[in-house]
């Protein structure tokens, strides 16, 4: 995502490079071009003609200092201010009722269904809440069948009420329910049309005047781009939502949804969905979308991700393991298990300051895992453990087990011994520093 607002953003700065100082020349040439990019990215001409004015009223009142080069300057400035047009900071969820209600909304097609299951995942794994799901979608056929799937995928109940056609009293049944069974959040899946119309606004005022949710979650989908905004605007002024869910981030998105939302509507974005795979759901944090955007990568996001999977137990494990030499083939495989439980590598990488950029054009599909996995999977108990038994007819044979070729073991391997021959260095001039201190 953003990838051609990025590069076009890039070019724009390019023309302060080289200049000594700003100048209402220089900073008239640069805004134009990202104005520009902005347009190219699907912003609406309003919202891209607001953000350049302020970019360049910045530009202009501001005293660059020596050390600063002009270049510099503007990057600054127009991180911050696509920082503040996307929300400045994040906003959390309402979760204050018993239970608390989350009304979620939008048309057909947009993700909302699915959502709802990774909503019901997300607050069920990381905020410990007790979760249910109810099946207010009454309009589509497959809805109900579709949410108790991803219900039972993510390990939460889903209520629902066969041939009932009034969402209204699915509703209040559900809510009913959900307090009898001590759950803490029920999330409201609901019907969507094909377009804004008005049987469609009707039906969900009326289930959000009766339900009177804790929050209310608009659901969009990105790639639609200015049509997304307008939708958003339709039913801001039909039930005056909490916040903003983006929908398929991972496709071919300009981002001029997730820049112009905000500025429209004035809700915030609060998530933004990248995959189809449960846990494939972000919290949005407009910095770090800012960082991302302007080539900064997103560090703190990458961290968070790997803290979800870190096991301290299992860390001091393998931390002794590895300063004895004994790291195997078994810690290799669940420390790739872990790296892959935080998502599609390629937007892991992504996440380091200039990876976006160099993997522009790298293709680095989602089972790149797999003929690493067959392989270590087709070695027996004791190779795992005990990697310098595997000779040349255990390779062959591990070859044929897994699907792959000779080359392809020796590859693993050899990466492997590397692996584990970085990790005894790492942690020897580690404990080498700790000793030199005590001297």
């Amino acid at each position: 995502m953003f990838d051609n607002l990025s590069d076009r953003l890039e070019r724009s700065f390019k023309i302060l490079k080289g200049e000594g100082k700003i100048s209402e020349i220089n900073i008239a040439e640069t805004v134009k071009e990202i104005r520009r990019a902005l347009l190219d990215a699907d912003v609406s001409y309003k919202v891209a003609k607001e953000f350049c004015d302020r970019v360049k009223q910045k530009a202009i009142g501001s005293n660059v200092l020596t050390a600063v080069k002009p270049q510099q300057m503007m990057v600054k400035i127009v991180h911050d201010e696509l920082a503040e047009f996307m929300g400045s900071e994040h906003v959390e969820l309402n979760l204050k009722g018993s239970p608390a209600v989350i009304l979620v909304a939008g048309l057909n097609g947009s993700g909302k269904t699915t959502f709802s299951g990774k909503l019901a995942l997300h607050l069920k794994s990381k905020k410990g809440r007790k979760v249910m799901l109810a099946a207010c979608d009454t309009f589509r056929p497959a809805a109900i069948e579709q949410l108790k799937t991803l219900g039972a995928q993510v390990g939460v109940p889903v209520y629902s009420e066969e041939g009932e056609k009034d969402p209204v009293k699915v509703a209040r049944d559900a809510v009913r329910e959900a307090r009898n069974q001590g759950i803490n959040v029920l999330v409201v899946d609901t019907a969507g049309r094909l377009v804004v119309d008005k049987e469609l606004m009707d039906e969900i005022a009326l289930l959000h005047s009766s339900l009177n949710p804790d929050e209310t979650l608009f659901v969009v989908d990105a790639m639609t781009g200015q049509d997304a905004v307008e939708s958003a605007k339709a039913f801001n002024e039909a039930i005056d939502y909490d916040g903003v869910v983006l929908t398929k981030m991972d496709g071919d998105t300009r981002g001029g949804a997730a820049l112009s939302i905000k500025a429209v509507t004035g809700k915030p974005i609060k998530f933004v969905s990248t995959g189809e795979k449960m846990e494939a759901l972000d919290i949005f944090y407009p910095a770090r979308v800012a960082d991302r955007i302007l080539g900064m990568g997103d560090v703190v996001s990458l961290v968070e991700k790997a803290q979800e999977q870190y096991d301290e137990k299992q860390a001091r494990e393998l931390h002794k393991k590895i300063a004895r030499n004994q790291f195997t083939l078994n810690d290799f495989y669940a420390q790739l298990k872990q790296v892959q439980k935080m998502g599609n590598v390629k937007d892991l990488a992504g996440m380091l300051p200039g990876m976006d950029k160099a993997l522009k054009d790298v293709d680095i599909p989602e089972d790149a895992f797999k003929p690493t996995e067959a392989i270590i999977l087709s070695m027996t108990p004791y190779e795992k453990e005990h990697p310098e038994c595997i000779n040349g007819s255990r390779r062959q044979r591990i070859a044929r087990g897994s699907g792959t070729s000779l080359a392809d073991v020796n590859k693993l391997l050899k990466q492997f011994d590397q692996t584990r021959k970085m990790m005894k260095m790492a942690m020897d001039g580690s404990l080498r520093q700790r000793l030199k201190g005590f001297r």
